[in-house]
């Protein structure tokens, strides 16, 4: 995936990682959308780039019927692999957010997680709207740890930083309520934002293996990867004994089509 002015990331590169350590979203964001009239059994859902399945495989546990769409063959198998080993049926398709090929007019909501920023944002919304049935729903939704003075999610930005200096997304508090617009232009109604936060509890092991697979990260070259990691593990017995308890926040932005 691309976007204006970022280098080319391929997730497929570190899928393994990716589907074993960045956290999914937690149940505490399954029950809020709930009682917003999201992802509830029987409703239709499109979870555009969907990665590893994070809300995918989440609403179809809760009963939901699921399309995940992803450009990533690589991501796509271990949405794949987990879903059937959770024992959970949802329909993955190869596509851009852009232009998924499904049907108009025929989804109760549509969602991305984690992902927007990666879409060329109009497109991506009209495209929203062009699935979703009269009254559907769009949301878009992010789960982001917060890089707090004196934590380790400030030093470990920190230290990619020092082998990616060009990474524009160090620092960020999880909020992107510019987005809003995105939808409204599309000519989606009621648009509105919801945030709260929540401690997630890291290894050592399973926090190296969420920043392999951050963006900022996997761009590099392998050797570069390798280096990063490697100090990172340092980093870490050095300065932060487990468990690594880590501030995250959940915050969505959720449109109406009219």
């Amino acid at each position: 995936m691309t976007r204006e002015g970022a280098p080319l990331v391929d997730f497929g590169r570190t899928a393994n990682d990716y589907a074993r350590h960045r956290p999914g979203f937690p149940v505490a964001f399954f029950d809020h959308v709930a009682g917003l009239g999201l992802g509830v059994a029987g409703q239709r859902i499109v979870d555009l780039g969907t990665g590893t399945g994070t809300l995918a495989r989440g609403f179809a546990e809760r009963g939901a019927s699921v399309v995940g769409i992803d450009p990533s063959d690589k991501m796509l198998v271990e949405a794949g692999e987990l879903a059937r080993t959770e024992g959970l049926a949802v329909e993955w398709v190869q596509a851009k957010a852009e232009e998924t090929g499904l049907a108009g007019d025929a989804f109760d909501v549509v969602c991305a997680g984690q992902c927007w920023h990666w879409f060329d944002r109009a497109r991506a919304a009209a495209e929203c709207r062009r699935v979703l049935r009269a009254g559907g729903r769009a949301l878009i939704a992010y789960f982001c740890y917060l890089p707090d003075a004196g934590t380790v999610a400030e030093a470990t930005e920190e230290v990619i930083l020092r082998y990616n200096p060009r990474w524009t997304m160090a620092g960020s508090d999880g909020r992107y309520p510019q987005w809003t617009d995105d939808l409204r232009d599309a000519g989606f109604h009621d648009v509105d934002t919801f945030e709260f936060d929540l401690p997630i509890t890291f290894t050592h092991e399973s926090w190296r293996g969420r920043f392999r697979a951050c963006n900022g990260v996997l761009v590099l070259p392998p050797d570069a990867i390798t280096a990063f990691d490697t100090e990172l593990a340092k980093l870490l017995e050095e300065r932060f004994p487990e468990p690594l308890v880590v501030r995250h926040r959940i915050f969505g932005i959720v449109g109406t089509r009219p």
